[in-house]
């Protein structure tokens, strides 16, 4: 490359929008640059061939040229420090920090279980590193290189030179660095990083730059990164939405004793967060719904026996295991799991978005492949339908018998994404051809399979949620899977499966859609009881405080529980539910709040009860518009003394719990990573399908993106619950 190439290349360079802290940095760089070619001047009359380019380019614009050779030097390289300041801004917006042991190529994969393709790197000749740094030019190279403070066990020059080359001799030359430098990569961090977890910061070879031997440049590139910034977590990708939410709050028992809320049985916030783990991002705190992390797993609580009383509720209590001097209510239950005789019939059809912004091979490839799997499961009483909506909603396949596999895999097969999305306009289509096929006693359900971008139909979500309503109190249920990254609707896709009593499930890997329309096909499919609440009431003798752990968007009102107009959750098949309260005992020495100076103590007469509170549920049966009361009172003789007594499911429960307050920055509770892990480690049973070892793996990952200190930073008084 010659010196107008690379002179143009720089010209053409876009300049990203400054930032206060890269624009020092480059300016410091660039006044560093300034001074060496100065002391340059003095000694060679040669110079860098880049100056002597500039020197000729201001030459032949101005004519004559009749300053002496000081004001000569000096244009020339203030010209050189107006240059590389953008050039600055561009190599510092393209650094990267990578966790130990991930690659330093960028990778986005859309599939968890496809590999995903590598990008060929471009062979570099022989020597070209060595050509490109000596190109960059003389003393001044060394005069700026020595100011950056060499790392121990590591070469870092590769690194930094990679940032300056074409895109496919960094990825060469990086690829070659990491080979030999993750084997000592524990002594490449900086002093200031701690010892667990660490990073190194490296350099994404920049997008549009060409390779200029630009040696002022390397003293920029070459200094380390600040501490807060090697330690700062990744950010998740951007376009996704998600409802937001506040963290569920302390209560005075005294002031607020009754908790009520509305039953959760979706699964998608785990997925979702699995994935972005999986990938180095850390998912944002709305993303994280506890109960949803909670749910994923199975849980042995005890299953009702006839379908009548479709479940039972299962209490325990055990100290919490951040706080020692407060306690966690547990409370299980369990939906009633059919007989392998009960072959009831099923109406289905799916509503699939073939959208453009489903033609990605994490959403339509693998939604094709997820339905396929449900149809294996389908037998001679199932009917199935296809709707698809783009452009313009359309049926796919009309009312076919699971058994024609061939046909309804076919019709699957031949679906392609492009176009806008119609959603309401399909949805419309799906419940039109539902209620056309409806089977009595049976499952009539339209499974919306999107990524939740609705960008034509029902303008108003209201009037969308209505509409859906409606059809739900005409019988016919709506199911929610979601699928893909990057402007996933997960607020959307939630309201509508609240709405149609039906769950959400976020689909990210073949083997996901294995458990959600396989595995836990019954829950998916089949409901079991709906309008499902829970009432607890505490006890203001025993327990002073209390919270419930999750469930932030399903709070209902006090009066709610026993206004049967008001809609809440479904139980599907044999689907566990778990709730979490952590309590605090009165006179443990554990409460956040002060007692009042003004107060009348009213709670003689059940201060001697023995009770912790009082537990009332509402269910109705899925026929049926009158609800059903189910009355448990939890006695301190359900308690233990220690958690070493609670069953493996009370901690694993807890542990899950722990993860998800920590992974999203709760107010409540403080454990290290280690020590969650340890205690699901000790939980994990059987564990049967692998999942609970799979929760082991995603510990340690959010391990290494939030970084923890060596011992928990507390400043409250002894005795707070946020202290160890």
């Amino acid at each position: 490359m010659n010196d107008d190439d690379k002179l143009n290349a720089l010209k053409q360079a876009p300049t990203p929008t400054p930032r206060e802290a890269a624009r020092r940095r480059a300016l410091d760089a660039a006044m560093l640059a300034f001074d060496a070619e100065q002391a340059n001047a003095k000694t060679s009359a040669q110079g860098n061939p880049i100056i002597q380019r500039l020197r000729s380019i201001f030459a032949n614009a101005k004519g004559t040229w009749t300053m002496d050779n000081r004001l000569t030097y000096g244009l020339g390289t203030a010209a050189v420090a107006l240059l590389l300041l953008p050039l600055g801004y561009q190599l510092y917006t393209t650094t990267a920090i990578t966790p130990i042991g991930v690659p330093p190529v960028a990778v986005s994969s859309k599939d968890a279980d496809q590999p995903v393709a590598q990008p060929e790197p471009v062979p570099m000749e022989l020597g070209r590193a060595d050509d490109l740094k000596q190109e960059a030019g003389g003393n001044a190279a060394a005069a700026t290189t020595a100011q950056a403070p060499a790392t121990t066990g590591a070469d870092t020059s590769t690194s930094n030179l990679a940032a300056a080359m074409p895109e496919g001799e960094a990825d060469l030359v990086m690829r070659d660095e990491m080979a030999v430098q993750n084997s000592m990569a524990v002594d490449a961090v900086p002093p200031a990083m701690p010892a667990a977890p660490m990073a190194e910061m490296r350099m994404a070879a920049p997008k549009q730059m060409a390779a200029p031997g630009v040696a002022q440049t390397e003293a920029f590139l070459a200094a380390p990164a600040p501490a807060d910034a090697m330690m700062a977590k990744p950010t998740e990708p951007s376009g996704d939405e998600f409802t937001k939410f506040s963290e569920s709050p302390l209560k005075i028992v005294k002031n607020e004793p009754v908790s009520t809320f509305s039953i959760d049985v979706d699964t998608a916030s785990y997925a979702y967060v699995r994935r972005s783990l999986t990938e180095g991002w850390v998912p944002e705190p709305d993303a994280v719904r506890i109960e949803e992390l909670i749910n994923y797993f199975n849980y042995n609580y005890p299953a009702p026996t006839d379908a009548s009383t479709p479940f039972k509720p299962t209490v325990s209590v055990y100290p919490t295991p951040w706080n020692g001097k407060t306690q966690i209510v547990q409370i299980g239950i369990k939906g009633y799991v059919p007989e392998v005789t009960e072959d009831k019939a099923s109406n289905l059809v799916f509503l699939i978005d073939t959208s453009g912004s489903m033609d990605e091979p994490d959403k339509l490839p693998l939604l094709k492949r997820a339905f396929s799997l449900l149809v294996d499961q389908l037998g001679a009483n199932d009917t199935i339908s296809i709707v698809a909506y783009a452009g313009s909603a359309g049926v796919v396949l009309e009312p076919t018998k699971a058994t024609d596999k061939a046909k309804i895999i076919g019709a699957l097969e031949n679906l392609s994404a492009g176009g806008s999305t119609a959603g309401a306009e399909g949805i419309e289509l799906a419940y039109r051809l539902a209620e056309q096929n409806k089977v009595t006693n049976g499952v009539n359900r339209v499974i919306l399979a999107t990524d939740g971008d609705f960008n034509v139909g029902i303008d108003d979500p209201e009037d969308l949620k209505t509409y859906i309503k409606s059809k739900r109190d005409g019988g016919v249920f709506l199911s929610v899977l979601g699928f893909g990254q990057g402007n996933l609707g997960d607020d959307t896709m939630q309201a509508l499966a609240q709405n149609g009593n039906g769950n959400a499930s976020y689909i990210d890997s073949f083997k996901e859609a294995q458990k959600v329309l396989v595995e836990d096909a019954g829950g998916t499919l089949e409901t079991i009881a709906k309008d499902v609440k829970i009432q607890v009431e505490f006890n203001p003798a025993v327990v002073s405080e209390y919270r419930l752990i999750g469930y932030e968007t399903r709070a209902l009102n006090r009066e709610d529980f026993n206004n049967d107009k008001v809609d809440a959750g479904e139980i599907g098949a044999g689907t566990t539910v778990t709730a979490l309260y952590e309590i605090t005992p009165v006179g443990s020495g554990a409460e956040l709040n002060d007692p009042l100076r003004y107060s009348s103590d009213a709670t003689a007469e059940t201060a001697g009860s023995g009770e912790i509170g009082f537990l009332k549920m509402r269910y109705k049966l899925p026929d049926e518009e009158t609800s059903k009361l189910i009355e448990q009172a939890i006695g301190k003789d359900q308690a233990v003394s220690s958690l070493a007594e609670a069953s493996e499911d009370s901690r694993f429960a807890a542990a899950v719990a722990a993860f998800g307050q920590k992974l999203k920055g709760s107010n409540y509770g403080e454990m290290h990573w280690a020590d969650i892990r340890s205690l699901a480690q000790g939980a994990r049973g059987a564990d049967e399908n692998g999942y609970r070892a799979e929760f082991m793996q995603l510990i340690d990952m959010a391990k290494a993106l939030v970084p923890e200190t060596e011992e928990p930073f507390c400043t409250a008084p002894e005795g707070n619950r946020n202290c160890r």
